[in-house]
């Protein structure tokens, strides 16, 4: 079965776990996930520096064996949405966001509350192995399904 992508975005992500976050953070986001139990729907909290609170439902369809690419699919959600929606069974995952800008690039440091951190590096249309000397990584796990989201949530 082919995979209408008319409204999603593909998604080709490296992660990695990484030592610490590296100097050039622009932004500090907290982000919380909760991942609709049965579905591959996730209702997702973002919490910006100065107050303001974006939610959205999203779908993640994956586009080969692999969780490195994925179509995504966003909805943005009103309170009321968001209050029917969130009443939803499911698995919560909750993390700080660091967006950091170096070199030209853009790498989102997400930190855990158990302190994992952990980086994922957005490669866009095209697969790509790029990775910054300045990031100081301690293993790829980009196709490790262990460190998705999905399964990261409790």
């Amino acid at each position: 079965m082919s995979i209408p992508l008319k409204y999603a975005v593909v998604e080709r992500e490296h992660r990695y776990l990484v030592a610490g976050v590296p100097d050039g953070v622009v932004v500090t986001r907290d982000i919380v996930d909760r991942y609709v139990t049965g579905t591959r729907l996730r209702l997702r909290e973002v919490r910006e520096p100065d107050g303001i609170v974006t939610r959205k439902l999203g779908q993640k369809v994956r586009l080969d064996e692999g969780p490195a690419e994925v179509a995504c699919t966003n909805f943005y959600l009103d309170d009321a949405e968001w209050e029917v929606l969130a009443a939803l069974p499911g698995r919560h995952l909750r993390k700080r966001r660091h967006i950091v800008e170096r070199d030209g690039l853009r790498v989102a440091i997400d930190e855990h509350e158990d302190g994992t951190l952990v980086a994922e590096i957005d490669d866009g249309d095209q697969p790509s192995t790029l990775v910054p000397d300045w990031l100081d990584i301690v293993h790829d796990v980009t196709d490790d399904e262990s460190w998705t989201g999905g399964s990261l949530a409790s």
